[in-house]
């Protein structure tokens, strides 16, 4: 793993973590040990509305907590409409240690590398049953409120959990914007660290 990764996952403090969302990140635990105990893969769906954001962070802490647990996870995903990968997102991913390429400039394809030995995560604002997306057996995570009203049905669930962020896109444009993009990065980084340390620690 990228050293500046791992030092900065090794300093997250699950002491941060309130009362409510250690509820809600336990139906989160309890529905990945439901497929651990019957021997079927992780697979877990990150869903925000315009998949830019909170969905796209998301979906990259997990990958790369879960390798640094040495979890065997498929993470992925996606929303309801297609955007794009938004920068300033992506600024919040390189503070915190990440190597990223782009490739593209109409709804680029952004190569997100974690580890110096394991491919990188290839990134790009789709919608959450895209092909590229697994399409069955998933643990649908709701990332954002919108989203979470909006879909009252997503085929191929095994569970849906409620697991919605503050949208720093509130910020754009404002002197708080790279802070309140850093807080969010490290918001769900550390629920996400918390959820693979109790799995670990439970096996």
């Amino acid at each position: 793993m990228i050293s500046k990764i791992s030092s900065f996952i090794s300093n997250l403090s699950i002491s941060t973590i309130t009362d409510d969302r250690l509820e809600k990140l336990q139906i989160l635990i309890d529905s990945i040990s439901n497929q651990i105990k019957i021997q079927e893969p992780i697979r877990l769906n990150f869903i925000c509305t315009h998949n830019s954001r909170r969905s796209q962070l998301a979906q990259i802490w997990a990958q790369t907590i879960a390798s640094y647990f040495n979890w065997n996870i498929e993470s992925y995903s996606g929303g309801v409409e297609v955007t794009e990968f938004n920068e300033n997102a992506i600024s919040a991913l390189k503070r915190a240690g990440f190597f990223i390429e782009v490739n593209g400039t109409d709804n680029p394809h952004y190569f997100v590398h974690f580890s110096e030995s394991l491919p990188p995560l290839e990134m790009y604002s789709k919608v959450y049953d895209d092909p590229f997306n697994c399409a069955e057996n998933f643990i649908a995570v709701m990332t954002c409120s919108d989203a979470d009203t909006n879909c009252p049905v997503i085929l191929g669930t095994k569970k849906r959990v409620s697991l919605t962020y503050m949208d720093p896109k509130n910020f754009d444009g404002t002197e708080q914007q790279d802070q309140k993009y850093d807080e969010t990065c490290l918001k769900i980084a550390t629920e996400l660290y918390y959820v693979f340390s109790k799995l670990s620690s439970e096996q």
